[in-house]
């Protein structure tokens, strides 16, 4: 019983520790600049909310949500799309150089995403792609393809082959097997993928600054641009790093029972 008793009591004080940032940035986007440069205060002593007004109201804000939502949705849709049958090929066949390659793919995750940069802005200034959605959201495929084919082959391989077999047998075609029969068994996986590709595409500030300048400006590349004449505008900054976590906690809600599936089956 002390045993149990205690335990939670660890657990309390860690869960208290990890949520210390997000209350102390809650408790910043709530307070005027002078009393955040000024004083130190646990709860507002002015209790304002012109700072998120600022970003509601004004177009250079938040337009910056609009943009990084638009190119993450495809990011996560096109990596999705492209690792399922990536995935299932490695999962299925074995094929001359399949361990060389599918380790190929794993170096391209472990690159930073500077040492591409510069080739990307090069390529999308070339082809007239600079500053659009699409070309963030490619780019970002180049990190999040992999990391989907990786995690989704883990959750195929446990799937016995005799079910590909047997729909065959019962007359299913490759594409009506595969979505009606194969990805219902494997939607954790797909899940997990898909929560993992969007929160790196959401998070990710190098490639989306430097492929986007006015009309696809993520949220990201919007926050680091926020000093004046005056100094750094701390509130609104801190205003839009609340409204910026809105988007990740909602994944995580309506995609949690799949994450507790791909942690406890799959390759996560």
């Amino acid at each position: 019983m002390m045993r149990v008793r205690s335990s939670a009591i660890v657990m309390t004080l860690y869960l208290l520790f990890l949520l210390i940032p997000i209350y102390w940035l809650i408790n910043m986007s709530l307070k005027t600049n002078t009393e955040i440069t000024s004083t130190f205060t646990l709860i507002p002593a002015t209790l304002t909310f012109a700072n998120y007004v600022t970003i509601l109201t004004d177009p250079s804000w938040y337009m910056g949500y609009v943009n990084s939502l638009i190119y993450v949705v495809l990011n996560t849709l096109i990596s999705i799309t492209v690792a399922l049958p990536a995935a299932y090929a490695f999962s299925r066949y074995s094929f001359m150089g399949d361990k060389h390659l599918f380790f190929w793919l794993l170096t391209n995750r472990m690159s930073p995403p500077a040492v591409f940069a510069l080739p990307f802005f090069q390529l999308y200034s070339s082809v007239g792609l600079f500053d659009t959605h699409i070309a963030v959201a490619l780019a970002h495929c180049l990190f999040n393809v992999p990391l989907a084919v990786w995690i989704l082959e883990g959750f195929m391989r446990g799937v016995p082959k005799e079910i590909d077999e047997t729909a065959y047998i019962d007359g299913y075609g490759f594409g009506r097997f595969f979505i009606r029969i194969f990805m219902p068994l494997i939607a954790s996986g797909i899940g997990v993928a898909a929560f993992f590709c969007f929160m790196f595409s959401w998070v990710e500030l190098l490639l989306s600054r430097t492929l986007t300048s006015v009309y696809a400006k993520s949220i990201a590349s919007t926050m680091t641009r926020t000093v004046s004449a005056s100094g750094m505008d701390w509130g609104v900054l801190a205003a839009a790093g609340v409204l910026t976590i809105i988007p990740g906690a909602l994944v995580i809600y309506f995609v949690r029972n799949y994450i507790a599936k791909g942690f406890a089956l799959g390759r996560v």
